[in-house]
């Protein structure tokens, strides 16, 4: 079970990442002052963690928040395509709010924002400019980036897009849709010119490695206007696509490769799942973040969607002692990110075993 000790050492690293984000934004103050409020946030919601941690609710730093399912791309290998959806549909603008402010409350430290494609749910925006010591960063296919929306990321920095890449212009129009690529390279280039702090999710594959790690192709980003690279290690939940999965080889270069851009490049960079090494391991079911789907169930992890918990008919401390998440955190063997791929979903009949509330969304 994950100790005081590694909450203090994550505590310590989203401390360091954030004022690593104020470093690369330097000649940018508005950027400054927005990663400097929340940095001071930070501070607050560890505390705010820590009174709650004595109450017996475990409050994860972060909450990655699947705000809709709808999508207007549907690209092969797409996770949340290939799970059962609830027949609840999807949450009101008014609870997504009310998540959103007890998350608040309880010291959730930021937000990740996914979908589907966030940004069908444009009401999600307006929440997100009324709590601005938050960061939101926001996976976005980002094809719904009009010039009214670059103007909202500029007066509110706390939104930060991550724009999904596949690699080159092949590559990406290959999976997203012919034109796709040169779109967001123009997108790019006026959030560039605008000033906007901005990112990208680069999902790795077996077949896009050796472009997605290029030097070139990194620092072509760059000079695009890329402030974060954020590197996903690709999970097969949809058949035939075993074969992205990367090789034992390519896993064991990909630190050595993200260390020495690192050191070369001006800009942030993270890789999921070898970067959760130092903080312990696996970060789902609580111990680093949770999982809230767009019909309101609370999920150990998106690539496990498996719970016994929801924020429909619950408060959000309610379902994060959710009984699941307890007997996740109590197997060791869980929380062992060997092999490649998220372990919940490999151990998927396991976790399902561990329901008390057989509540599966998998299909």
């Amino acid at each position: 079970m994950r100790t005081d000790n590694n909450a203090i050492v994550l505590n310590k690293a989203l401390r360091v990442f954030f004022l690593d984000a104020l470093r690369v934004a330097l000649k940018n103050p508005s950027q400054v002052y927005s990663f400097f409020r929340t940095i001071i946030w930070l501070r607050k919601a560890a505390k705010l963690r820590a009174g709650w941690k004595e109450q017996d609710v475990l409050v994860p730093p972060i909450i990655i928040f699947s705000i809709t399912n709808q999508c207007n791309l549907h690209c092969k290998g797409c996770y949340n395509q290939s799970f059962h959806h609830s027949t609840n549909g999807e949450l009101s603008e008014e609870k997504l709010r009310s998540i959103t402010d007890e998350a608040r409350g309880l010291g959730v430290s930021f937000f990740v924002i996914a979908g589907g494609e966030p940004f069908m749910r444009p009401e999600f925006t307006d929440i997100m400019k009324d709590y601005p010591e938050i960061i939101f960063l926001v996976f976005t296919n980002g094809l719904l980036i009009n010039d009214r929306m670059i103007d909202t990321f500029k007066k509110h920095r706390n939104i930060v897009p991550l724009i999904s890449l596949e690699g080159d212009e092949h590559d990406t129009d290959q999976r997203r849709g012919e034109g796709t690529y040169r779109t967001l390279h123009n997108t790019m280039q006026k959030m560039n010119r605008t000033g906007i702090f901005f990112g990208t999710s680069l999902t790795l594959t077996r077949p896009n490695f050796t472009t997605i790690l290029d030097n070139n192709y990194t620092k072509s980003l760059i000079e695009s206007g890329c402030k974060f690279f954020l590197y996903l290690e690709y999970t097969p939940t949809t058949e035939g696509t075993e074969n992205w999965v990367l090789s034992i080889e390519q896993r064991d270069q990909v630190m050595n490769i993200i260390n020495n851009f690192r050191s070369k490049y001006p800009a942030l960079f993270i890789a999921v799942p070898w970067d959760e090494d130092d903080v312990g391991g696996c970060l789902s079911a609580g111990r680093g973040f949770v999982h809230i789907n767009a019909a309101g169930d609370v999920e150990p992890c998106p690539f496990a969607p498996f719970s016994d918990s929801d924020v429909r008919e619950s408060s959000l401390q309610q379902a994060l002692q959710s009984e699941l998440f307890k007997k996740i955190r109590q197997r060791p063997e869980l929380s062992r990110e060997e092999g490649g791929g998220c372990v919940l979903w490999k151990e998927r009949e396991l976790v399902q075993e561990l329901l008390s509330n057989k509540k599966v969304l998998v299909t």
